[in-house]
């Protein structure tokens, strides 16, 4: 499904493809900056800006809608099982936020690692009740921090394994 998700975003232009990859879940700005660079775009600012800023657009939603969306749709068996899942696996790997809070939260954010990032962290941040305040900046630097990341590891900079 992965494949089929890149193939059709590929159709699209390239800085459309990458803020489109930024804001999914599975992607996010991970997948999308690599992607930037695959596809032929060369200006580093610019793959940047749109996969940081199509990271985060998920996250303002996510964090208002998730309590009055889990109410609702909790009444649903199939639903309630799901959100069960979702927050079990979330609170699993999120020892960081729970242990230390907004730092934590960056920290989440910013790894770039599977089932970390903007989507999970928001999550956790629900979770937690974390509020707005604390929680839309570390998210922001978390994603910030990421960019940067996968950035210079996309351009050969820094490498993360040996």
């Amino acid at each position: 499904m992965r494949e089929q998700i890149l193939e059709s975003i590929g159709q699209l232009p390239a800085p459309v493809a990458v803020f489109l990859v930024a804001m999914l879940p599975i992607f996010e700005l991970r997948g999308a900056i690599p992607l930037g660079y695959a596809l032929g775009m060369t200006n580093t600012v610019q793959i940047y800006l749109l996969a940081v800023i199509g990271n985060f657009s998920p996250v303002l939603p996510i964090l208002l809608l998730l309590g009055p969306a889990e109410r609702q749709l909790r009444r649903f068996k199939w639903l309630d099982r799901f959100f069960d899942w979702l927050f079990r696996r979330t609170v699993s790997r999120s020892h960081l936020i729970k242990k230390y809070e907004s730092l934590g939260l960056i920290l989440f954010v910013a790894i770039p690692a599977p089932m970390t990032g903007a989507w999970t962290g928001s999550i956790a941040a629900y979770l937690f009740k974390l509020p707005l305040r604390m929680a839309i900046p570390c998210i922001i630097l978390g994603i910030l921090i990421a960019g940067v990341v996968v950035s210079l590891v996309s351009q050969g900079v820094i490498s993360l394994w040996h």
